[in-house]
């Protein structure tokens, strides 16, 4: 902390980088709004929207419109794209998060009052996701 009492930047980095926090809240609600994601990931809702392109740029996510609105569907086979992780799959990487949230059942920080639910995926055999409500 510095002498206001305030942290420094070196305190407060994270394993994720945004996109990653971004990717996570869109597996768990494929329905979120993206207001709502700025909000649960602390970043402006114009960032998640360039996230959002990146992403679908990628092949890591399709947005698919339904009447108005925007769902969003994680492509869990495309692979992670720094060479030290290729060969992990988006997949592989959402189910820490699953796994985690479930073992804990624990609310995302930043949405006071939120319940988790379980979204069912549309694949066979595969793990259910959490969502935010």
């Amino acid at each position: 902390m510095n002498r206001n009492g305030d942290r420094s930047k070196r305190e407060t980095w994270t394993f994720l980088s945004n996109h990653g926090h971004v990717l996570v809240c869109l597996a768990r609600d494929r329905q979120a709004l993206l207001r709502d994601v700025a909000v649960n990931v602390g970043i402006t809702e114009r960032a998640v929207q360039q996230m959002v392109g990146d992403l679908e740029r990628a092949g890591i996510i399709a947005r698919v419109r339904v009447g108005r609105r925007n769902h969003y569907v994680v492509r869990r086979e495309a692979t992670m794209r720094h060479s030290l992780e290729a060969m992990v799959t988006v997949g592989d990487f959402l189910e820490l998060f699953e796994r985690t949230v479930g073992a804990r059942a624990a609310q995302p920080a930043n949405v006071p009052g939120s319940q988790m639910r379980v979204l069912q995926d549309p694949r066979p055999g595969s793990s259910p996701l959490r969502s935010v409500n």
